[in-house]
Formats: C-alpha cells, sequence, structure tokens
C-alpha cells in the first residue's frame, strides 16, 4: 500500500493514479498521519463498494462503542454473548 502527502495530489497526480491502478488503493496523509484512502473501483462496483465501505465504518462504531460502554462498567463483549447464548437456549426449549 502506497502513501502520498495530500501534497502530492497536486504534485505528482500521475504517480499517485498510476499506483492506485496498479495496487488498487492509495493511502493519502495529512501531516503525517492518514486522513483518506483512495479505492479503484470500475463503474458496475461502484454500489457495492460504497456498501461495503458504509457497512465496514458501522461496524468499527459499533465496536468503538462497545468497548467504551465497557470501559464504563457496562456489560462485557463476553457478557453480551453469554445473554445472547442464553436467550438461544431458552428459545430452544420453548
Amino acid at each position: 500500500m502506497n502513501f502520498y502527502s495530500a501534497r502530492d495530489l497536486r504534485t505528482i497526480p500521475k504517480q499517485i493514479w498510476n499506483d492506485l491502478n496498479a495496487d488498487g488503493e492509495v493511502v493519502i496523509t495529512n501531516n503525517g498521519k492518514p486522513t483518506a484512502l483512495l479505492l479503484n473501483i470500475t463503474g458496475d462496483s461502484f454500489e457495492e463498494v460504497v456498501k461495503a465501505v458504509r457497512q465496514a465504518r458501522a461496524a468499527i462504531a459499533f465496536n468503538n462503542m462497545r468497548s467504551k460502554a465497557e470501559s464504563h462498567g457496562f456489560m462485557s463483549n463476553e457478557d453480551i454473548e453469554a445473554e445472547i447464548q442464553a436467550c438461544r437456549e431458552e428459545k430452544k426449549r420453548s
């Protein structure tokens, strides 16, 4: 995966596009920190890629919320999984 600065977008755009076409993804940094991910997509896969990116972002947000809740004394991931399993077992018995 290649990393380029935001300035590189103006100074060497052709190299960035070439790497994007070759590798499928390029990271853009700002002040040395990753801030954007460029993905090479085709017209027929656009909707699918957008959907996948949104699902991934939602999963990350959800995991962050679970971690924050656990650090504030709420149920841990293990507690949640145990509760789900208990409900499934109870439903099987019914």
